[in-house]
């Protein structure tokens, strides 16, 4: 399990991290979300030993991290670090060798990342004639090949299309069935929901939340009651109580003070009742309210 132990971190006069911690289980996926500046690149180069930290500490089952250990995992840094004039098989290749692999050990694993991250026909080309898109792939090869114990990914996700971001995924929660903690950030708060198992949400170098997803979204007292009427008569929510926002058939009642009931009375007095339910909120409706 990687625990990160109360951090704190100066730039001169700013402030960069304030006590945060948190922790990724063998086995989990951990979304670290944040706005730009929030902190999260800060952590997660403290956490690979590029930064060091003015107090806390960064700990692997349980004692400090080192060296060794961190030569076990996989690294994808926010600024990307990639040879333009390599060829793509032989940069992967590489940096699997200077994370001890042998000669054949790299190629094969090489081939295979290629394959899966659909690559396999830019093997020969250099990675400077690549698009970005595709110089992200081989990123994300270059922190899988030696097949890391932990994974670390600042946005992984950034700049790759609907099907790249699906074969990535895919590779992930392989490593994360395996028993690999993986730890990634991303802006695109979707993505996190549907993938990761724990979430920690990171505002002015603070942490403002932290947990599973579903242990978020139901702590979350902010609950929606949706209602699809159709062909309802305008008006019809006259004189019911909460917040209401109306979205052509549907509506959205938040804050209610009554009882639900009186609401599918007068819905259904209204019209055609296709939808009646207490929505919980999205990752996104939760970041704003955490970070607000």
């Amino acid at each position: 399990m990687i625990e990160i132990d109360d951090l704190h971190k100066r730039y001169g006069d700013k402030t960069a991290l304030t006590g945060v911690s948190f922790a990724v289980k063998p086995g989990e996926m951990f979304g670290f979300v944040g706005a730009n500046g929030a902190g999260k690149t800060t952590t997660m180069r403290i956490l690979m030993g590029v930064l060091a930290a003015d107090s806390g500490q960064v700990r692997w089952d349980g004692r400090p991290l080192t060296f060794e250990d961190r030569r076990k995992f996989g690294y994808m840094p926010e600024e990307r670090g990639l040879y333009q004039k390599m060829k793509v098989s032989e940069q992967v290749q590489y940096f699997g060798r200077l994370n001890g692999m042998s000669a054949a050990q790299a190629a094969k694993a090489t081939a295979d990342l290629l394959e899966r991250l659909s690559l396999t026909e830019r093997a020969g080309d250099e990675v400077g004639a690549l698009s970005l898109g595709n110089q992200q792939r081989v990123q994300l090869a270059v922190a899988l090949v030696h097949g890391p114990e932990v994974l670390v990914l600042d946005e992984p996700f950034s700049g790759l299309d609907p099907i790249a971001v699906d074969a990535l995924a895919e590779v992930l929660l392989e490593r994360r069935s395996a028993g690999v903690p993986v730890l990634f950030s991303s802006h695109q708060l979707d993505l996190v929901e549907r993938l990761c198992d724990s979430v920690g949400i990171i505002s002015a170098g603070r942490m403002v939340a932290s947990d599973t997803v579903e242990e978020l979204r139901a702590r979350e007292g902010r609950r929606l009651l949706k209602v699809v009427v159709r062909d309802a008569a305008p008006g019809w929510t006259a004189g019911l109580g909460g917040n209401i926002t109306e979205k052509g058939d549907e509506v959205l009642f938040a804050d209610v003070n009554g009882s639900d009931q009186e609401i599918l009375r007068a819905a259904t007095k209204a019209g055609t009742v296709e939808h009646f339910g207490w929505e919980r909120p999205t990752l996104t409706e939760i970041f704003r309210e955490a970070v607000a």
